[in-house]
């Protein structure tokens, strides 16, 4: 959506850009890793560049990597996939109210290149939904810059991770860099109480089912994390619901 002169010419944009502009340096260092983990996994060239540009979800494609290289069936890499992107859904319920409002592919746009951080940006820069005509572009605007700085970091990373891929070795630890910067995001989301719940209930699980094959103890600690939060927050006071400052 960047690309519509009425979105990038407002001063919301660059306010966006200008604020996403520190976190930059972390998303390409993660999409770095990401290219070279798919041409060292096996993939081509134009298979690497595909899954880049086509599914554009860092933690989905990592997590879809392994399983592909174990030859695991398809519906446990599409199952690992749609569990990894759980998270998308409470996004796009959160940002309804804010987009309802404009036409159904503008929509499918903003869903399609909003991620993680940009999302958390946007919630906290705007915590309610304008009324008017002139604070909903000013939403969209900001929505825009934000994703605009994390999707041109990503892009530009992984590619250069899938040119670079054969000349990297892997005792440069990229995989560890990778796993530092899920870290950062994973530090900077978790500003709730209840958020920092459901992130040690999914930790916890995630290690008390490492045994099970094809990485499935991911998705059973992502089902076990999604339920517990549905029902810590229906049970839970109101105060771990509250963004810390």
């Amino acid at each position: 959506m960047f690309f519509l002169p009425s979105i990038h010419r407002h001063p919301a944009f660059r306010e966006a850009a200008r604020g996403m502009a520190p976190l930059a340096t972390g998303i390409a260092a993660w999409g770095l890793m990401t290219g070279v983990a798919m041409v060292k996994s096996g993939m081509s060239v134009v298979e690497a560049l595909a899954m880049t540009f086509l599914v554009y979800a860092g933690s989905s494609q990592l997590a879809a990597i392994p399983l592909i290289v174990a030859g695991a069936p398809v519906w446990v890499i599409l199952a690992t996939g749609f569990c990894v992107n759980l998270r998308f859904m409470v996004f796009s319920l959160h940002l309804r109210p804010y987009l309802m409002h404009l036409p159904r592919w503008r929509r499918m746009m903003h869903g399609y290149l909003t991620a993680d951080m940009s999302y958390a940006m946007f919630t906290q820069r705007f915590p309610q939904p304008g009324e008017t005509a002139a604070q909903r572009h000013e939403e969209e605007s900001y929505l825009a810059g934000n994703y605009f700085v994390s999707w041109a970091s990503w892009m530009l990373s992984s590619v250069a991770g899938i040119a670079l891929a054969n000349l990297i070795p892997s005792a440069w630890g990229l995989g560890f860099a990778g796993v530092l910067c899920l870290i950062g995001i994973l530090c900077s989301l978790a500003n709730t109480p209840l958020r920092v719940m459901s992130a040690l209930l999914a930790g916890a699980a995630a290690v008390a089912a490492y045994a099970l094959p094809l990485k499935l103890n991911i998705v059973a600690a992502i089902a076990l994390a999604v339920l517990a939060s549905f029902w810590l927050e229906k049970k839970a006071p109101r105060s771990w619901r509250a963004v810390a400052e």
